[in-house]
């Protein structure tokens, strides 16, 4: 499981779902090496992530960059350049790499319910799924109900963005086919444990 290996239990996926348009900006920043002056114009005076606020602005562009960070430049061109689909699975690839809560939501229980033909998702499976990564380890934080409310509406923001279901209403589960160029980028760069985890739906 990736999150038991690199500790990426971490509760700020609450920070934001894929956010594949603002990826796009980070993704060109972080191509044409921009110092962090740049950086900053870019985020505040430019305001180019289309946030209320510097303060969201900030935050929202370092929890991009860390998930784009995971990755090479490969795929940073692919979030920049590729088309909607391509985007967004390459978006959802450096966000699976970056949060082992997500990964292993994804791995554990998502991939479950395609095995046995379920006919959709529920918010009970996530609330149980995250009670039982606490009692399993006793170095994950005490989330309050409220961040744990935040995050499964993030998750499942993340599954409607990426295909797996019809809509965070409904949750109903979708066949998804994950982009070729996605899929060659992670075999290519090593990335099973990634790959595993997004090619889970029949």
């Amino acid at each position: 499981m990736i999150c038991e290996n690199r500790l990426r239990y971490q509760a700020d996926l609450t920070a934001g779902s894929l956010k594949v348009s603002e990826s796009r900006v980070i993704a060109d920043l972080l191509l044409q090496q921009t110092d962090d002056n740049v950086w900053k114009l870019a985020l505040g005076h430019e305001n180019r992530l289309q946030t209320r606020s510097p303060a969201t602005a900030r935050r929202l562009g370092r929890l991009i960059r860390n998930r784009l960070e995971m990755m090479t430049p490969d795929l940073w061109k692919l979030v920049r350049d590729g088309n909607a689909t391509v985007a967004t699975h390459a978006c959802l690839a450096g966000a699976v790499k970056h949060s082992g809560l997500l990964a292993d939501f994804l791995e554990q229980v998502v991939k479950e319910q395609y095995r046995i033909f379920a006919e959709r998702l529920t918010h009970q499976m996530w609330d149980d799924f995250v009670a039982d990564c606490q009692s399993r380890n006793a170095e994950l934080p005490e989330w309050s109900e409220s961040t744990i409310k935040r995050l499964r509406s993030s998750v499942f923001q993340i599954l409607q963005q990426a295909g797996y279901i019809e809509s965070t209403k409904s949750m109903r589960l979708q066949t998804v086919h994950i982009s070729a160029e996605v899929v060659n980028y992670l075999k290519k760069h090593s990335e099973d444990s990634v790959l595993r985890c997004i090619e889970i739906a029949p």
